[in-house]
């Protein structure tokens, strides 16, 4: 398997068709820019979907990954994804079975022929170390990292940008790792407590918190510009784990066919039934992962976006306008991880949507990197919209508070504010033909606040997360400045 930039222009290789997975893993953005995908997506057939569908979730792991990756050795692979997903790692607020399936299906209304209801499930992804769907990316592509600078005799900087969830995950699976250091960049004062002392809390001497004074976007401009500084990035050896990191998208792959598998009657179930995903998303990566397995040949008949106010994707789906919006116009929600503007990761579907032309990719982000938008309403490429599955819609704080106070009542389960989000946008596009499955993306304890103001309770927490807000913190704070960052992480690198 090789790799290609959106952008056209993939690095020099010993093989003129490209980088390999390893050379590209710990790079990040590729060097024209753009980010990179596989030249082709591998087809799973009905066949392996058979075979696929009894696997526990590190089987289904391995048999995914090796679609993506043949320069790791089949038996390392092999062992660096059992050893990631295990039921220590995601036991977070669950008893020992549940534990054990990883991401277990819950159904809030089960499948119901005899009324003509396909059903309505979440799919739970938030019982790693962070309490975040991120950790079943990020903790793999933790165990990745150390092996492969282990077997290449290299170190590397970290540099990346959070809006709540990716910090704490990436610190949580990169502490203490051998020849990694991390330099998360976080915006000032607008995640929830909860987030903030997660990553705030930790003094392992790899890990460095930078808080910024800005937004989510100015933090992911700070990382995108550093990573385009050829010199420094090479110096420095900087490497990024936000999900413009390839490997993390194609980890998040795997539980869109977990899911789909629960949801299409487990072991002994159907592969010709079609499964909706309803998805909460910001920076795109996680739908992203849902249209790579769609690709792939998992039969998802509709992949539902999700945004909060801040709604710059909902927009584009619904018209055609990709309209990035500056930090003055992007709202602090009470779903915090998603108050993005700029999703790095669309990228990545415009380039599919486009027929794979990175001379049309350069043209738009040449737009979109000047401060611009564009508009592919009325050409070709937005009428083949409906060929990918995907419907969108918005949530506002009051939509959340009214379906976090629904689905507890109703359902008697407390979900976070993302996932309400999502919840919320699911019912819009329920259809009888296919299962509705909405990914969660956190557990409540992280949005502590709001789950108090829409049920006037708090939320349980694991044990070792009690009291985590009153933990000494360790960060710097720092102005909207590239300069600033460079000059901190040389700082980190020769301390």
């Amino acid at each position: 398997m090789r790799y290609i930039s959106t952008r056209g222009n993939p690095p020099s290789t010993a093989d003129s068709s490209g980088p390999t997975f390893c050379q590209i893993l710990l790079g990040g953005l590729a060097p024209d820019g753009g980010l990179y995908l596989p030249d082709y997506y591998p087809q799973v057939s009905r066949t392996e979907l058979d075979r696929w569908r009894g696997m526990a979730y590190a089987d289904l792991a391995y048999a995914v990954l090796t679609k993506f990756i043949d320069d790791i050795p089949l038996d390392d692979l092999a062992r660096l994804v059992a050893r990631t997903y295990t039921a220590e790692a995601y036991g977070n607020g669950r008893v020992s079975a549940q534990a054990s399936d990883i991401t277990p299906l819950r159904w809030l209304e089960p499948p119901d022929p005899a009324r003509r209801e396909a059903g309505l499930a979440i799919l739970e992804l938030s019982n790693g170390p962070t309490l975040a769907f991120k950790d079943m990316a990020m903790q793999l592509l933790g165990n990745l990292f150390e092996y492969v600078l282990a077997r290449q005799g290299e170190e590397i900087n970290i540099l990346g940008a959070t809006s709540g969830d990716t910090g704490s995950s990436a610190e949580y699976a990169l502490r203490g790792k051998k020849g990694v250091r991390v330099f998360m960049l976080s915006p000032h004062e607008r995640m929830s407590a909860f987030q903030r002392a997660q990553m705030y809390s930790l003094h392992d001497e790899n890990i460095h918190n930078i808080a910024v004074r800005g937004m989510f976007d100015d933090a992911q401009d700070i990382v995108k510009a550093v990573s385009n500084d050829h010199a420094f990035k090479a110096r420095y050896r900087i490497g990024a784990v936000n999900s413009i990191n390839w490997a993390r998208v194609a980890a998040q792959v795997v539980y869109y066919f977990k899911g789909y598998f629960a949801a299409t009657g487990g072991i002994a179930g159907s592969n010709d039934q079609q499964v909706a995903f309803a998805v909460p998303s910001g920076n795109f990566g996680n739908i992203c992962a849902g249209h790579i397995a769609r690709m792939m040949g998992l039969p998802i008949g509709r992949l539902v976006l999700a945004t909060n106010e801040n709604d710059v994707l909902d927009e584009f789906f619904r018209t055609g306008v990709y309209r990035p919006r500056a930090a003055a116009e992007t709202s602090a929600t009470s779903s915090p991880s998603m108050d993005i503007s700029k999703a790095s990761n669309f990228e990545r579907f415009v380039f599919d949507l486009v027929g794979r032309d990175p001379a049309v990719i350069r043209r738009l982000w040449a737009e979109v990197d000047a401060g611009g938008s564009f508009d592919l309403s009325g050409t070709p490429f937005f009428a083949r919209l409906p060929e990918f599955g995907f419907v969108s819609g918005r949530s506002t704080h009051a939509d959340r508070l009214a379906t976090i106070r629904q689905t507890f009542g109703q359902y008697g389960l407390m979900i976070d504010t993302h996932t309400a989000d999502g919840l919320k946008v699911a019912s819009e596009w329920r259809t009888p033909e296919m299962p509705m499955v909405v990914l969660e993306t956190a557990l409540p304890a992280k949005f502590e606040e709001t789950i108090v103001e829409a049920l006037g309770c708090k939320p349980e927490r694991p044990p070792g997360l009690q009291g985590i807000e009153s933990l000494p913190q360790r960060f710097a704070v720092i102005d909207v400045s590239v300069d600033a960052v460079k000059e901190l992480i040389a700082q980190g690198v020769h301390a």
